[in-house]
């Protein structure tokens, strides 16, 4: 596997010209936003949406961030728009809650709801096919705007499980209820998901993270770092060394690791900052994992996999045959 290049920065501010400026200083060594966006491309960007209920305790990206990377993709020529399927609510809703309206208004993007279709992938068995987001299929750059969380289920969601956004909520249950007995299993699934997604840029929001019970109902924690790279999976390994967290400790890094998706330690090159300059030793992990599939309760679980087999395995099967 190539080198793969990791931007690091210590961000301590959402005051804009203070992100814009950290923003073009952190890709400047990745050939700044001109050599991911060019005129003319129409460019997802995906952040963290995941709900609209507790909008002080830092559990969506910022659309501060957001905010600057639509402009800087404005810059170089791209057609910036917004899209998530978040797990409660519409997009819209959750963006509004969330005090992105203005921000979108500002920028003059659009918020889109993703909308699922079956889409082969360069897995093979049953990840062979997955039903992903057409729009970030069909956008021409999808940059990925994670944020740093600590998470319940998966012990930490950053740019790889920011991706399951661009999933349907429907396949999220799905989901969720087939595979949320094997974490293990259900990790593989994200990463292949992020695999097919290919976001040409991932730039995570650790300003301010959330630590503890998350993705939702943990405590703000000041972390300032701001990270960038064209390479999801060496991101995400290097922002478990910031958090002083195991790789096997944490599914998704875990399993790209052995799908060889992520990058050796020493195949990763660090520009601007290093991981040990921007460590922190009591990051809050949960104290206890919850069980992925939530207990569904038998009826829901039949009807989801009635659901599934009459629309979603059927149609695919078809579509793999043809």
């Amino acid at each position: 596997m190539t080198t793969a290049t990791v931007s690091l920065l210590k961000a301590q501010s959402y005051a804009i010209d203070d992100v814009r400026q950290k923003l073009e200083q952190l890709l400047a060594p990745l050939g700044g936003m001109a050599a991911i966006v060019k005129p003319g491309d129409r460019v997802l960007l995906k952040p963290n949406l995941l709900t609209g209920a507790r909008p002080t305790k830092e559990c969506v990206t910022r659309p501060e961030i957001v905010y600057c990377v639509a402009e800087l993709v404005k810059a170089a020529g791209g057609e910036p728009f917004m899209g998530d399927s978040p797990a409660f609510g519409s997009a819209y809703g959750v963006a509004k809650a969330n005090g992105y309206l203005p921000w979108l208004e500002k920028a003059g993007m659009p918020v889109q709801e993703l909308h699922g279709q079956r889409y082969a992938t360069a897995a093979n068995g049953e990840f062979a096919h997955l039903h992903l987001s057409k729009e970030a299929m069909k956008a021409d750059v999808v940059i990925n705007l994670p944020k740093v969380k600590s998470h319940v289920q998966l012990t930490l969601t950053l740019g790889v499980k920011n991706l399951f956004g661009c999933v349907p909520g429907k396949m999220k249950a799905w989901w969720h209820m087939e595979a949320g007995k094997d974490r293990d299993r259900f990790a593989t699934m994200l990463v292949e998901t992020a695999r097919a997604i290919a976001p040409q840029l991932t730039i995570v929001d650790g300003i301010i993270g959330h630590e503890g019970s998350g993705p939702s109902n943990g405590e703000p924690r000041t972390l300032g770092v701001l990270g960038a790279s064209t390479n999801v999976f060496a991101l995400d390994r290097a922002l478990i060394e910031i958090l002083g967290a195991s790789p096997a400790d944490i599914p998704t890094v875990a399993q790209s690791q052995r799908l060889g998706c992520c990058p050796a330690w020493s195949d990763i090159e660090f520009v601007g900052q290093q991981p040990e300059e921007l460590a922190i030793a009591d990051w809050q992990l949960p104290g206890q994992l919850m069980p992925i599939d939530f207990g569904m309760p038998r009826v829901m679980r039949s009807t989801f996999k009635h659901l599934y087999i009459r629309f979603i395995k059927e149609p695919m099967a078809a579509y793999a045959n043809r």
